[in-house]
């Protein structure tokens, strides 16, 4: 498979990541809110393989780029998911780097902060709470802003979960590894 087309498949299943984890909130907005620790699960393969394909600058930059780009053209984007995705692209990247491209432990240290990814998307629940909950007034079911009030104002559990996704992306990263050398 060309690189350019195995890039461009790795970016839109990790854009499908995304929808799946916004789908989560129709269970309940605490699903939607805390997914992001459980998604690098699912998107550390996409990393890793994105990562050993791009052996330079780029794997995050162009993975969290696409999700930008293609939040940004449904109306989904913010400024807070502009700064997120910032800060978390540049560690990612910064890490790669001095960690060396072409090493495994640049991956694996690199997907830390990338794994933070989802909680810039979910982040505007916390940072403009006043229009999270007037936009889920008009687009979720009647009751649904409600039901996100405690789960906004319950900030240990967010610092918990946030904690939480440490661990899950190590995990995570190590099953991907698992799965790839399986593969080969």
């Amino acid at each position: 498979m060309k690189p350019v087309f195995k890039i461009i498949l790795l970016a839109v299943a990790y854009l499908l990541t995304y929808i799946l984890g916004s789908c989560t909130g129709l269970i309940h907005p605490a699903c939607y809110a805390y997914v992001g620790a459980v998604l690098p699960l699912l998107t550390a393969l996409i990393y890793l393989l994105t990562c050993t394909t791009i052996r330079g600058f780029g794997a995050a930059t162009i993975l969290n780029g696409f999700v930008f780009v293609m939040l940004l053209i449904t109306g989904e984007a913010d400024t807070t998911l502009a700064i997120g995705f910032a800060i978390l692209t540049a560690l990612a990247e910064i890490i790669r780097y001095f960690c060396k491209y072409d090493t495994l432990k640049g991956i694996r240290w690199s997907f830390i902060p990338f794994a933070f990814s989802f909680f810039a998307y979910t982040a505007h629940w916390w940072t403009d709470t006043e229009g999270s909950l007037a936009a889920a007034v008009e687009e979720m079911r009647t009751g649904y802003d409600q039901l996100m009030i405690p789960v906004i104002n319950n900030i240990p559990v967010l610092v918990v979960v946030l904690v939480l996704t440490i661990p899950v992306a190590v995990l995570a990263m190590r099953l991907a590894e698992r799965s790839l050398k399986k593969q080969l």
